[in-house]
């Protein structure tokens, strides 16, 4: 059962670094004029960033992709919190239910992001941290099937 819950919590945990990464990294399109993100556009022949575009479509994917952080580190806290007050037999479904929520926030986000960008950059391809972005989602969504399925045990 230790070897189960660690395997859980590593999961976990990988998904909400390779969330954090792609969210702050600044590769989500990388081409020859330079690379931009959710946040900034850098461009190769000056050492100054711009910040990103001022368009809705942005901001709501800035936002679910914060919002995906968010719910993924409450959905571990809820479960060290149900992991010592769960009774025996009890199911990890809030910490499921915030985990699967993380994971189609994440999941939404990337999407967006694909739709939008051709508009946005003109010449470039995804970069690594959009990569990590989709990388993230089965994890996340793998995890908080996991966590529903899972039942305490003593």
């Amino acid at each position: 059962m230790l070897i189960l819950l660690l395997g859980i919590i590593f999961l976990h945990i990988s998904a909400l670094v390779l969330l954090f990464v792609s969210t702050t990294v600044s590769v989500w399109t990388t081409g020859t004029m330079g690379t931009s993100d959710l946040w900034l556009n850098c461009s190769r022949s000056s050492v100054d960033c711009d910040g990103a575009s001022t368009g809705v479509w942005i901001q709501v994917v800035q936002a679910l992709m914060i919002l995906s952080i968010i719910f993924s580190f409450l959905s571990l806290l809820l479960f060290f919190c149900q992991l010592f007050t769960l009774p025996k037999g009890g199911r990890f479904i809030p910490t499921g239910i915030f985990q699967i929520l993380a994971s189609l926030f994440v999941m939404s986000g990337a999407i967006i992001y694909t739709l939008m960008s051709p508009d946005w950059v003109s010449e470039g391809t995804f970069g690594y941290a959009y990569i990590l972005a989709w990388v993230a989602f089965p994890l996340a969504l793998i995890s908080g099937l996991i966590y529903v399925v899972l039942r305490k045990r003593e």
